[in-house]
C-alpha cells in the first residue's frame, strides 16, 4: 500500500520527514490526526522500525483507540508491541514497571477528583487549618498547579503566609498518599518526569528503546509532560511533535503553548513543516478565523486554504440585549430549517461561559424546540443551581422535604444523616414534616422530644431552624432578588461554592446569573418566580435526540465541527472575559478561544453580540468585543443591519452595526447618567443606578432613599441634578 497516496504535499512532507526533530504546525481541519497515524505506519511499513521502538502519546483515550485502528488498518497487520496511548496511562505503566526506584510499589492506586479533595480536608484538619478559610478546592488547585511545573514541596515558593500554608499542606497531602500506596493524576506525571531526570539508567534504557517519539496536540502539554519527552527523546533524538499554538485554549489547567517556542530553542535543528490545507470550512470561515488570530503575538503565521470554494460570507448581528441574542438564535434556526437550507442536528451555538446557556435554553424551550446540551449539565441542572432553588422552595413551602434533604447541611453546618434522620423521626411521630417541626423548634425550644437528640445535634437544627422562620417572616415583602441575597449571605453560600478555582468561579457565575433571572420578577414576587422555574427546569421538555442544535461552550467545542455554528455574547467583558483585561497571555488565549470556535464552522457562521446586558434588573450597555474590530468587512454579509458611525474607544475603524428603525441616533439627547445625585420633589434624595432612551423619552431608574427603587421618565419626573 502506498502510505503518501490521497495525502496533499504538506501531508506528504510530514509523513515521509526523515529522522530527528520535527514539529509539525497543524492548522484546524487540515488533517492531523491522519499525518500522525501515516507517520506511524510509514516508519513501520517503509522505514522498517518496529513498532516496539515507538511511542505515541495524545491527551485522550479515544484519540489513542482510533490511531492505532487507523494504523493496523494502513498495514494489515499487527502492531503488537506499539505503545499509544494518553500520557497518564503511558506514564502509569511506565511507574508499575519501574516502581523498585519509587517511595510507591507496583500496586499503587489512583485517586479520582473527590479522593485528592477529601485527602487536601484532611491535610487541613490534621494541621489545624480552617476549611473556610484555605478552601480544600482551592488549595489542591494550586498544588496541582505546582505538580506540573515539577515543584515538590520543599521548593514550593513561599511569598506570603498564604504560600506557606499551602507548602504546609501540599508536604502533608504527598504523605498521605504515600502513606496509602495512592497517586494522583499530576503524580503520574510528576514521579515519571522525577525518574527519568533522577535515574540516569532508567531514562537511558527507555531513550535508547523508543526509536521514535510522536506527540499529538502538543500545545496542550505541561511543564512536567515536555520535561519527561525530552528525556525519552534524548538518545534518538526522534522527538515528532503536531500542534497548532493558535488553537492552546486550556492555560487554566496548566497547558503551556510556550512548549512549541521551547521545542524549537532545544532544538534547534527541528524541520518545521506547516499543515495549512484545511478540508473542514469555506474560505470566507478561514479568513476570518485567521484575521482574528494574526493580531495574537509569538506565532508562526499560516496561510489556511481550502478547494472548498469561497463559500458564503459571515454573518454579524447586533441584538438589542442578551435575550434577544437568544431569541434571533432559535429563530434563524427555526428558519433555516423551515426552508431545508439545513437539519436541526447542523447547528452549534457556542459561548464562553456555562452561565450563558440559561436564556438559550429557555428561548428554545419557548419556541417548543428541542437542544442537546454538551459539555455542561443543563443550566436548571447545575449543583450550585439547584441549591439556591431548594432553598427558596423550602421558604416558599416548609414541607418541600425534597428540597430540605438538598440544603439541611449545604453548606455543612453540623446535621449528619444521623441527626437529619432524627429530625424525621421525631417529626413523624408529632404527625408534621421535618420543616415544620424545625419552625416549631423556634417556637418553642423546650420541647421535649428534642432532648433525646443531644444538645449538640438540637443546636444546629435550631439554628437552621431560626434561618428558614427568619426568611419566611419576610418572604411576602421581599423580591425574590433580595430573598436570595438575603440566603446568599446567611450561609455564606459564596465561600462554599467559589474556592478560587475556574470551576469555582464559573459555578458563581452560574449563581449570577440565577440571580439576574430572579431580578426580573422584582413585582411578581417568590411564587410566580418559582412556577417558571419548575416550568422550565422540566427535564421532560427537552428531547434527548441527536438531531438537534447543539449549545456548548467555546472549551468544549475544540475538536468539533458542525455545519452552521453561532458564536454568542461577543461582548467585551464575555469574550474577550472581563478577568483578562489586565493579563496579555490571557487575553491572547481569550483570543485563540474564538479562533477555536470560528474554525468549528463549515458552511455557515454567524458572529452576535449585544448593545445591552441585563444586570439583576437593570440593562448594561456593553461594547463589541474588541475582536470584531479585526474582522474585515468584505467578508461581513449583514442584510438585515445598517452601518453606523463607529463608536468603540478601541479603533477607529471598529466595526459597528445597528438594526433598522431604531435610526442612525436618538433624538432625546441622554441627561441622566448612573451614579447621578437627583431629588424629587415627592420622593426627595436618589441616585440614579441606569438610564437609557426609549420612545423619544429617557427613561431612569433611581433608587430613592425614603422609597427605594423607583422607574421614571425624565420629561415627567421634574428631577433636580444635585451636586
Amino acid at each position: 500500500m502506498n502510505l503518501l497516496e490521497g495525502l496533499n504535499p504538506q501531508q506528504q512532507q510530514a509523513v515521509s520527514a526523515g529522522t530527528g526533530p520535527i514539529l509539525v504546525l497543524a492548522g484546524p481541519g487540515s488533517g492531523k490526526t491522519r499525518v500522525l497515524t501515516h507517520r506511524i505506519a510509514y516508519l513501520i511499513g517503509v522505514l522498517g522500525v518496529r513498532p516496539y521502538n515507538i511511542l505515541a502519546v495524545t491527551f485522550t483515550n479515544k484519540a489513542a483507540r482510533e490511531m492505532e485502528q487507523r494504523v493496523v488498518h494502513l498495514l494489515g497487520e499487527n502492531t503488537r508491541g506499539l505503545m499509544l496511548g494518553t500520557f497518564h496511562a503511558t506514564c502509569a505503566r511506565l511507574l508499575r514497571r519501574e516502581a523498585e526506584h519509587l517511595p510507591f510499589d507496583s500496586s499503587f492506586v489512583i485517586y479520582d477528583a473527590d479522593d485528592q479533595v477529601s485527602l487536601v480536608k484532611t491535610a487541613l484538619r490534621e494541621l489545624n487549618l480552617d476549611e473556610k478559610q484555605y478552601r480544600p478546592q482551592g488549595i489542591h488547585a494550586l498544588i496541582s498547579n505546582a505538580k506540573n511545573e515539577l515543584i515538590l514541596p520543599d521548593d514550593y515558593p513561599v511569598q506570603t503566609y498564604r504560600d506557606e500554608v499551602v507548602s504546609r499542606v501540599y508536604r502533608r497531602y504527598q504523605e498521605l498518599l504515600l502513606a496509602s500506596n495512592a497517586l494522583d493524576f499530576d503524580d503520574l506525571l510528576l514521579w515519571t518526569a522525577l525518574l527519568l531526570e533522577q535515574n540516569p539508567a532508567v531514562r537511558e534504557r527507555y531513550a535508547r528503546r523508543f526509536e521514535h517519539v510522536l506527540v499529538d496536540e502538543f500545545q496542550d502539554t505541561n511543564q512536567a509532560q515536555y520535561s519527561l519527552l525530552k528525556h525519552l527523546a534524548s538518545f534518538h533524538r526522534n522527538l515528532y511533535v503536531v500542534g497548532d499554538t493558535d488553537q492552546s485554549i486550556y492555560g487554566w489547567r496548566g497547558a503551556d503553548y510556550r512548549n512549541v517556542l521551547r521545542f524549537q530553542k532545544d532544538f534547534d535543528d527541528a524541520q518545521v513543516i506547516l499543515l495549512e490545507q484545511n478540508y473542514r470550512s469555506v474560505q470566507s470561515i478561514l479568513d476570518v478565523a485567521t484575521a482574528v488570530i494574526d493580531r495574537n503575538p509569538y506565532r508562526t503565521p499560516k496561510r489556511l486554504f481550502t478547494e472548498r470554494g469561497a463559500g458564503q460570507k459571515i454573518t454579524l448581528y447586533e441584538a438589542y440585549d442578551d435575550r434577544n441574542e437568544a431569541e434571533y438564535v432559535v429563530e434563524t434556526i427555526a428558519a433555516l430549517v423551515a426552508r431545508g437550507q439545513s437539519r436541526p442536528g447542523d447547528f452549534a451555538v457556542m459561548y464562553r461561559t456555562n452561565a450563558q446557556s440559561r436564556l438559550l435554553e429557555e428561548a428554545f424551550l419557548r419556541n417548543n424546540l428541542p437542544y442537546r446540551l454538551v459539555g455542561a449539565q443543563r443550566f436548571y441542572g447545575r449543583r450550585e443551581v439547584k441549591d439556591v432553588i431548594a432553598y427558596l422552595r423550602l421558604v416558599h413551602n416548609p414541607s418541600d422535604e425534597v428540597s430540605l434533604t438538598r440544603v439541611i447541611n449545604t453548606p455543612a453546618r453540623g446535621i449528619g444523616n444521623k441527626t437529619y434522620l432524627e429530625l424525621r423521626t421525631e417529626a413523624q411521630k408529632l404527625r408534621l414534616s421535618s420543616g415544620a417541626l424545625l419552625l416549631k423548634m423556634v417556637e418553642k425550644p423546650g420541647l421535649p422530644q428534642l432532648k433525646a437528640m443531644g444538645r449538640r445535634a438540637a443546636d444546629a437544627l435550631s439554628k437552621f431552624g431560626e434561618m428558614l422562620a427568619r426568611w419566611r417572616a419576610v418572604k411576602d415583602e421581599t423580591s425574590p432578588l433580595e430573598l436570595i441575597d438575603r440566603i446568599l449571605l446567611e450561609v455564606d453560600y459564596r465561600a462554599y461554592i467559589d474556592d478560587g478555582t475556574e470551576e469555582g468561579r464559573d459555578r458563581w457565575e452560574n449563581v449570577q446569573e440565577l440571580r439576574r433571572l430572579a431580578s426580573e420578577y422584582q413585582e411578581q414576587g417568590l411564587t410566580p418566580f418559582l412556577e417558571q422555574l419548575a416550568l422550565v427546569s422540566d427535564q421532560d421538555t427537552v428531547e434527548t435526540n441527536g438531531n438537534a442544535p447543539t449549545l456548548l461552550t467555546l472549551h468544549a467545542a475544540k475538536g468539533l465541527e458542525f455545519p452552521v455554528v453561532f458564536i454568542v455574547g461577543l461582548n467585551d467583558g464575555t469574550l474577550p472575559h472581563a478577568r483578562s483585561f489586565d493579563d496579555p497571555d490571557a487575553m491572547a488565549e481569550e483570543r485563540r478561544l474564538l479562533y477555536v470556535g470560528i474554525t468549528r464552522a463549515k458552511d455557515r457562521l454567524f458572529l452576535v453580540y449585544s448593545q445591552f446586558r441585563s444586570q439583576f434588573g437593570y440593562q448594561e450597555a456593553v461594547e463589541p468585543s474588541r475582536f470584531l474590530e479585526d474582522v474585515p468587512e468584505a467578508l461581513v454579509d449583514s442584510p438585515q443591519l445598517s452601518r453606523s458611525r463607529p463608536t468603540s474607544p478601541y479603533a477607529s475603524d471598529a466595526v459597528r452595526w445597528q438594526a433598522p428603525g431604531r435610526g442612525s441616533a436618538p433624538v432625546v439627547q441622554q441627561r441622566y447618567h448612573p451614579g447621578m445625585h437627583v431629588r424629587h420633589p415627592v420622593w426627595e434624595d436618589g441616585m440614579v443606578l441606569n438610564s437609557r432612551i426609549q420612545d423619544d423619552d429617557e427613561i431612569l431608574d433611581i433608587f430613592f432613599e425614603k422609597v427605594g427603587l423607583k422607574r421614571v421618565a425624565a420629561s415627567l419626573a421634574r428631577l433636580e441634578i444635585r451636586q
